[in-house]
């Protein structure tokens, strides 16, 4: 009797066409990015990386210990690791970090047994990273991004591995706190979550603290509350069309913090409230969150959920309105499209048209937003904000609905 056939698994023309996708994009941008790399120059915002990095390494004087920092002290890793190929190759060495970061998160969705939908969200987060590619390749963004995803799909099986990841990519950029939130609400090894998150927290506070920086330590919070409204907002957009309609409020350039502000009345009361609002729908989040999983609600899906609605109460109630925070968004959803398939499907198609108009505005159309103030660019972004806060609602009434679901049902005993 001749032995069975093997039978290959269904979703490997999938898995193709996903790392195909994936080595056609990132070939793209290395080409994109090839005159820089023969040059020895950097792009965006890598030219500082790339700066604070070998300042450090030649004088001893570090970001976030010696001096304060707008970013928390674990970002110096990230932005070290290629230094140490030599400034010239310092952009090269950034991309192929960012590019081995993004296979991993690739991979992790074609192959985590609680990605179901593995190889169509692969795809998405590719897309995203094409679309939003100016920003992926030259943000710290960039690195926290497939982090996160790694996290977030690691928490069902692995939750204190999750949570290491999550807490090390909070110390890269601050907004991986929301996954590690969720986690720490959800998670039946909730002791466990905590303690090996305070133990990556402490580690890290412990080399600041022996490098002197004790006072340093929690700098990037202060620098925050400092800044002003920045143009791209999406809190801002009142303040947008004042300065573009009547002039009531004009837009500055930062030269601190290297942003665009949004600056009158309107701006500054504006700007007076994003603190308190911010804070508020964060611990609102978190009650619906605990809500929802006392009467039951599937942990999974509340993981994925509360980290989309937190991050969406980040960016919708934040002074900052930077471009790169789209990837904040683009790796929420990724992880919900892999979960949960087509229930996911209006986040992730209103994702694309997000990441579409906020690459229209940055890099393409900036100069006619801030210096000449468009209303066709600030349409454009206006649009894009509009969007973003959709994302955020949807993922809210989420959150209700699989409170009221369970709720309507008994209870899942799931610790």
């Amino acid at each position: 009797m001749t032995a069975p056939r093997p039978e290959f698994p269904v979703l490997m023309p999938g898995k193709i066409t996903a790392f195909a996708a994936f080595a056609a994009v990132h070939l793209l941008f290395f080409a994109l990015l090839l005159p820089y790399f023969s040059d020895g120059t950097t792009y965006g915002d890598v030219v500082l990386y790339r700066h604070w990095a070998l300042h450090g390494l030649t004088t001893g004087s570090w970001q976030g210990i010696d001096t304060a920092w707008v970013y928390p002290v674990g970002a110096m890793l990230p932005m070290v690791l290629p230094a140490l190929a030599g400034p010239e190759f310092y952009m090269l060495a950034w991309f192929l970090l960012c590019t081995a970061l993004n296979f991993g998160a690739v991979r992790m969705l074609l192959t985590s047994r609680t990605a179901g939908y593995g190889w169509q969200a692969a795809c998405l987060w590719i897309a995203l990273t094409a679309i939003l590619g100016p920003l992926s390749f030259s943000r710290v963004d960039g690195i926290a991004g497939p982090l996160v995803v790694m996290g977030l799909l690691l928490a069902g099986g692995r939750p204190l591995v999750a949570s290491v990841i999550l807490s090390a990519a909070t110390w890269i950029k601050v907004w991986p706190a929301a996954a590690v939130l969720a986690l720490l609400v959800v998670s039946k090894a909730r002791v466990g979550v905590f303690l090996a998150g305070a133990a990556v927290s402490a580690a890290i506070a412990a080399g600041v603290v022996a490098g002197g920086g004790a006072q340093h330590l929690f700098g990037f919070v202060a620098a925050q509350g400092e800044r002003g409204m920045q143009l791209e907002a999406p809190l801002s957009t009142p303040g947008l069309w004042q300065a573009v309609i009547s002039g009531g409020t004009s837009v500055v350039f930062n030269d601190q913090i290297d942003t665009m502000e949004i600056r009158g009345s309107l701006a500054g009361t504006v700007g007076s409230l994003m603190n308190p609002l911010l804070c508020g729908s964060l611990v609102l989040i978190g009650a619906l969150l605990m809500a929802a999983l006392r009467t039951g609600a599937d942990r999974g899906r509340l993981l994925v959920t509360g980290t989309l609605a937190l991050i969406g109460a980040m960016i919708v109630f934040n002074k900052v309105g930077s471009p790169q925070f789209m990837i904040w968004l683009a790796a929420a959803v990724a992880v919900g499209v892999a979960t949960r398939g087509r229930e996911w499907t209006v986040p992730a198609v209103l994702m694309v048209g997000v990441s579409l108009l906020t690459t229209l505005v940055y890099p393409i159309l900036y100069v006619q937003l801030y210096r000449d103030l468009d209303p066709g660019v600030a349409l454009l972004l206006s649009l894009r904000n509009l969007l973003v806060v959709v994302v955020f609602c949807w993922a809210v009434r989420e959150l209700l609905q699989l409170r009221r679901r369970s709720g309507a049902s008994p209870a899942l005993h799931t610790s």
